[in-house]
């Protein structure tokens, strides 16, 4: 009888088991397809907003609109140049604004200081909210080059603002991490990945392919290398990671005193939007865009695309991450004054450099693990100005209690992997006891026999 009910125990043990594999092997297949593409781009109230103005534009077309940007209070507003499409602007639950010059006429003024004589420390961009192309010159431009320019403004129309800036257009060579290297110092930007190797994107212009980037001064803690630059013309690098991987923490940006912020998707930003933008040299700092698609005429050449904000920058922080509630929105490219006097500082958008590399963003999970791709803490309808960075993250890595929280989290394959783990262990007690019953059996059966 006792042997009946062993039997019986081994062979429920066993069931058991298998079952427990079949459990587990589904669970990880579920968590596995169920795990977001790290592309998914965070709906974000600022975001939703800028949505509604771009499609707005894109279907009432050029020649009737001339940009959208953010109301104080957050609200879409679509610049159109007739009442039909005003009243277009209106039904969709934007706010519409009369002017007088088109999108087509605001590129063709772009594209005719596009053919001019190139002339270093000088930018322009299209300014929606004063339906104007503003052109500006820093303290190199010479009275004669700036008067040249002036005349070509005053040919093109009323609608073409010249203005005279204090300081420099200058890249930010010299960030959220330090970079260094022979060709100077620069800030990493934000983690990507082609799904087999990381990279840190971070701006063209602080070094050519090849740079081999450190994170000390003595050049013993080697980061990575540069293996792909665009400069000028646009102004993004890759610096492939020398182990290959970015490892723990691969989603969030410092924001200085060991503190950080999880970055959960990519995106364009609109004008009027809040943004914040890290550095090593200058830290944590916010401001507003004030303008998109701005041209600016570095000393080393031109690059076109470029995001204008109010935010201030130094040397050292070029390649930074700029952000916005955890969404990536671009790199420190260049600008002029510092963040004392305040100034003017110019950001590759990510997603124009990405799509051009061929990467996506490295972005926290839902449950703030590495690899996914949900919206943070932070995010939710709210005027431009209440906007924050992120939610917070250390910059140190993942501790004992992230680990066992995204072990325990089901939607994750750590729960799988737990039960196929105790099945297979099951099974082998259970074989290991039918082994130890059989080698027993077979002493008494040699005993007996043989003496």
């Amino acid at each position: 009888m006792r042997h009946a009910r062993r039997r019986l125990v081994r062979r429920v043990t066993r069931l058991a088991a298998v079952g427990g594999l079949l459990l587990g092997g589904t669970m990880v297949t579920r968590a596995v397809a169920s795990e977001p593409e790290g592309t998914s781009v965070p709906r974000t109230f600022a975001a939703s907003a800028a949505d509604t103005g771009s499609e707005l534009v894109a279907r009432l077309g050029a020649s009737r609109t001339a940009g959208s940007w953010l109301s104080a209070a957050g609200k879409p507003v679509v610049a159109v140049t007739d009442e039909e499409a005003a009243a277009a602007v209106r039904k969709a639950g934007a706010e519409a604004k009369m002017v007088d010059h088109s999108m087509d006429d605001l590129k063709s003024a772009t594209s005719t200081l596009r053919s001019a004589p190139r002339v270093a420390g000088t930018a322009w961009v299209m300014d929606y909210r004063s339906n104007e192309v503003v052109v500006k010159g820093d303290s190199t431009v010479s009275a004669s080059d700036w008067s040249r320019m002036t005349q070509l403004a005053d040919d093109m129309g009323g609608f073409v603002r010249m203005e005279r800036t204090d300081g420099t257009f200058t890249t930010r060579l010299n960030g959220a991490l330090p970079l260094l290297s022979t060709a100077g110092r620069c800030s990493a930007g934000f983690n990507v990945t082609d799904g087999q190797r990381d990279f840190i994107l971070t701006a063209g212009h602080c070094g050519p392919d090849g740079s081999v980037w450190f994170a000390d001064t003595r050049g013993t803690q080697q980061i990575g290398q540069t293996v792909k630059q665009n400069f000028p013309g646009s102004d993004f690098s890759l610096v492939q990671y020398a182990s290959g991987k970015a490892g723990a923490g691969a989603e969030v940006v410092s924001i200085g005193e060991g503190k950080g912020v999880r970055i959960t998707g990519a995106a364009d930003p609109a004008v009027g939007q809040r943004v914040f933008r890290s550095g090593s040299t200058s830290g944590l700092r916010d401001g507003e865009v004030t303008a998109l698609n701005a041209t600016v005429n570095y000393p080393e050449g031109t690059v076109t695309g470029l995001i204008e904000t109010n935010v201030c920058a130094e040397p050292g922080d070029s390649g930074g991450p700029m952000f916005s509630e955890g969404v990536a929105l671009g790199v420190t490219s260049g600008g002029s004054g510092d963040c004392t006097s305040g100034g003017t500082t110019f950001f590759q958008p990510v997603t124009k450099a990405m799509a051009a590399l061929n990467v996506k963003m490295i972005v926290a999970a839902p449950n703030g693990s590495g690899q996914g791709a949900a919206p943070s803490a932070t995010q939710s309808a709210i005027a431009p100005g209440e906007a924050s960075p992120g939610s917070s993250a250390p910059i140190t890595g993942e501790g004992a209690a992230t680990l066992l929280a995204r072990l325990a989290d089901p939607k994750n394959a750590g729960p799988g992997l737990l039960v196929i783990a105790g099945s297979l262990c099951a099974l082998v007690a259970t074989r290991f006891i039918r082994a130890e019953k059989d080698r027993k059996a077979y002493q008494r059966y040699y005993s007996t026999t043989w003496g």
